[in-house]
């Protein structure tokens, strides 16, 4: 089972994703997650996984032509219900939108 969200974010595309993909900066992803993604692809594209393979989350950013990025987290983890990994994802989600902020206020 995965659950999957969108956030809209006040920055550009590229910058959403380098900050999301900074090994220095996992703490917006669940702990299992606080790693280099496994892997990135041209288009904005990364994936993460556990080292036992129970958690995943995929992340794509695209630009949003008003300006501004969407982030589009879709995440699975062994052994949590449906709520329980929805309010998961929402709070990776904001803490992504946290850390771009920071990233300019230079917090």
């Amino acid at each position: 089972m995965s659950v999957r969200r969108e956030r809209g974010i006040s920055s550009e595309p590229e910058v959403v994703f380098n900050v999301a993909t900074d090994p220095a900066r996992v703490g917006w992803l669940p702990e299992p997650l606080h790693h280099r993604p496994a892997a990135t692809a041209p288009g904005l594209f990364a994936t993460w996984r556990d080292d036992a393979g129970g958690w995943r989350a995929d992340l794509v950013v695209e630009d949003i032509p008003s300006g501004g990025a969407l982030a589009v987290l879709e995440m699975s983890a062994d052994g949590l219900d449906d709520a329980a990994l929805t309010a998961v994802v929402e709070h990776a989600l904001t803490e992504l939108d946290g850390e771009v902020e920071e990233n300019f206020t230079g917090g």
